[in-house]
């Protein structure tokens, strides 16, 4: 059955065969008190191949970002919410609000409302602001503006935090007309061309690596702070051993094959948007692999994903 609602982007599967064997599925203890076996190094490499000091590798971006938005709660921020930001990352902001902070939601990939909003602000209570969005939304098939939002929350002295769990290992270095997608697979901070110690990203591998598994990559500060007041790596399992052995062998994949692979995707990406053309219908998600449908909802979306299914095809209706 052709699946189109399958988010390994690369088509990586880590089989067993490929990965490096271990002694122990788990070491039995959180991470608090001993990291599994190369979660530091993978984590190092993660880091450094979306351009930012160091990282941390976490069982899923719902305990980085409940740990991170508990973080900054013992900080003072007051967070400024992207309308459009994937659900894990809200969970981790209703946490932050459950617990008194304070948060805003902006409009959509709109920097003008963002530093509105932080300046409304700053003319009252004095609190660090920290913005947040998705790097890639596939939604609206536009990359966050993540130059301007980082642009205005450097000049109030706060934080970018992105979710870059699309964009991790499709989006890199130098984007151009024949490569879209760029080199390298670094996601949005590539592609983009930004850094700092002001940004932190969030990211889960499941999608353009293939791996269950999350890396919260930042500064050496910023990191070294969450891995001390972080409550999930105290309180629940870190990474299992297989897990972090499949983060390697997709470390090695992307810088073996990655640009390849990348290229190959846009090919795809763009036959199958050209073929809708054909037939008369167009799609949000520009050159992204994620694809949806213009002018086509409620008892039509159901009709047509029932003929796909008919046809041996898997969609979503959303």
């Amino acid at each position: 059955m052709i699946n189109f609602t399958s988010a390994l982007y690369l088509g990586l599967h880590h089989s067993s065969r490929v990965l490096q064997p271990w002694q122990q599925f788990s070491l039995g203890v959180p991470a608090a008190l001993a990291e599994p076996p190369g979660a530091t190094e993978v984590a190092q490499q993660l880091a450094q191949l979306q351009g930012c000091e160091q990282g941390v590798l976490l069982p899923s971006t719902l305990h980085l970002f409940w740990d991170l938005f508990g973080m900054l709660f013992q900080q003072q921020a007051a967070l400024f919410l992207d309308a459009e930001t994937y659900a894990v990352v809200r969970w981790g902001v209703e946490q932050f609000r459950a617990k008194g902070g304070e948060v805003h939601v902006f409009r959509h990939h709109d920097p003008d409302a963002l530093l509105a909003q932080i300046k409304r602000l700053s003319y009252g209570k004095r609190k660090y602001p920290v913005a947040i969005a998705d790097g890639f939304c596939p939604a609206c098939g536009h990359a966050a503006p993540v130059g301007e939002y980082l642009k205005i929350v450097r000049h109030f002295g706060g934080l970018l935090v992105l979710d870059d769990t699309q964009a991790l290992g499709v989006l890199g270095e130098m984007p151009a007309l024949h490569c879209p997608y760029g080199k390298g697979g670094g996601g949005i901070l590539r592609w983009s061309g930004s850094s700092g110690p002001d940004i932190v990203v969030g990211s889960s591998l499941a999608k353009g690596l293939g791996v269950p598994v999350a890396i919260l990559a930042g500064s050496n500060k910023l990191i070294k702070r969450f891995k001390v007041t972080s409550d999930t790596r105290v309180h629940g399992s870190p990474p299992s051993v297989a897990v972090i052995q499949a983060a390697r062998h997709a470390l090695i994949v992307n810088r073996s094959r990655g640009d390849w692979l990348r290229q190959r995707l846009a090919q795809r990406a763009a036959q199958f948007r050209n073929g809708l053309v054909a037939m008369g219908l167009n799609t949000v998600g520009g050159w992204f692999p994620v694809q949806i449908l213009r002018e086509i909802d409620g008892s039509e979306a159901v009709q047509a994903h029932q003929v796909l299914s008919r046809l041996g095809i898997q969609a979503a209706v959303v």
